[in-house]
């Protein structure tokens, strides 16, 4: 059994052979389950969330995330017109860099160009691409896991040999806690997220009978490349102001600033299975992204037609093209100091 990406200390007997990558290297699926009965199951491939079972009140389990059944459906997803990038971790850099180009130590660096001449969630081939390694479970209460990628020294151009860890913790208080860290060989940029397209009522329906909630007065003006221009755009009296809740639109492509740490960024409502999703982060924005369609090319999960308004991506992460930006959130992580990263998904009944 090939197993070079999977330490030799972690038992990989809860594992399950999940596909081949082109290589013939296996893939596969770890799954993490509390004494609730909610259940999330993750592919060392891009450290992918491809389930995330959470209980309702009637006894049944809602999975709520888009995903794929089988490796190849996640492999040719990268050649539909728009990746969908269906529960990946992205990085190096999340969002896009403008042109592609930014300058660090008074050098510039030319990344790939996979959006509009931009660059999108860390090129052509970014960490959602990649087979990670495992190096550390646990099975007690609140169960996690542990991937690690190390990211090779201009890796789509970006400077640096980056070493990511990202654990995923399973709560019995029904989280799903994502904490990232990350080291480099030489100063470098950094932003990373997790884009999993979330749905209260189940992943073969549609998201806009959902109501959600950000807590943020601001979010980022871009142009037609969706590119941020560097101001900021007042929610006030905005069709994107969700201080209030109110339904997911059926397009939304937006970075919202997130000033207040500790407490909810984001909130999804469901009152289908009577659902509301918390999201916590300590980064500087979530970036709210409503879409998840296959083009009718490929099918989802249990034989699902995903759409334009499958699900809803709650991305935390630093601004996008924030390297170009001064006044914006800093982005470089140095040689020698470690970036961190914590965000949670909260699940819980509505009261």
């Amino acid at each position: 059994m090939e197993l070079k990406h999977i330490s030799h200390l972690i038992d990989i007997s809860e594992s399950k052979l999940f596909g081949f990558m082109p290589n013939d290297e296996k893939i596969y699926s770890f799954e993490l389950s509390n004494e609730n009965g909610m259940k999330v199951q993750i592919i060392n491939y891009g450290a992918t969330v491809t389930s995330l079972q959470v209980p309702l009140e009637n006894g049944k389990l809602a999975d709520v995330v888009l995903g794929f059944d089988t490796l190849d459906s996640y492999l040719q997803s990268y050649s539909l017109p728009s990746a969908p990038y269906f529960g990946t971790t992205v990085g190096r850099y999340a969002g896009r860099i403008n042109k592609g180009i930014f300058t660090l130590n008074e050098k510039t660096f030319q990344l790939v160009g996979n959006n509009n001449g931009n660059t999108l969630h860390g090129g052509n081939f970014g960490f959602g691409r990649k087979v990670w390694s495992v190096v550390n479970s646990t099975n007690e209460k609140s169960p996690s896991i542990t991937f690690r990628l190390v990211s090779e020294n201009l890796d789509e151009n970006f400077p640096g040999e980056l070493t990511v860890d990202l654990t995923y913790t399973l709560t019995e208080a029904n989280e799903l806690q994502l904490e990232y860290k990350a080291t480099t060989t030489e100063d470098t940029v950094i932003s990373l997220t997790h884009h999993s397209y979330f749905n209260l009522n189940g992943h073969e329906s549609t998201v806009l009978d959902q109501e959600m909630f950000v807590n943020s007065d601001q979010i980022l003006e871009t142009n037609s490349d969706n590119i941020p221009s560097g101001n900021f755009t007042n929610l006030s009296n905005h069709a994107f102001d969700f201080r209030t809740p109110k339904n997911c639109p059926p397009v939304i492509d937006n970075s919202f600033v997130i000033e207040a740490k500790n407490e909810i960024a984001a909130q999804l409502f469901s009152k289908k299975n009577n659902l509301q999703m918390n999201v916590y982060t300590d980064q500087p924005s979530v970036h709210v992204y409503v879409g998840g369609n296959c083009f009718d090319t490929l099918k989802g999960k249990e034989n699902a037609n995903y759409h334009t308004s499958s699900g809803i991506c709650f991305e935390t992460q630093n601004f996008p093209d924030a390297p170009n930006h001064s006044h914006f959130p800093n982005s470089v992580l140095k040689k020698g100091d470690e970036y961190q990263q914590k965000t949670v998904y909260q699940f819980q009944k509505i009261s």
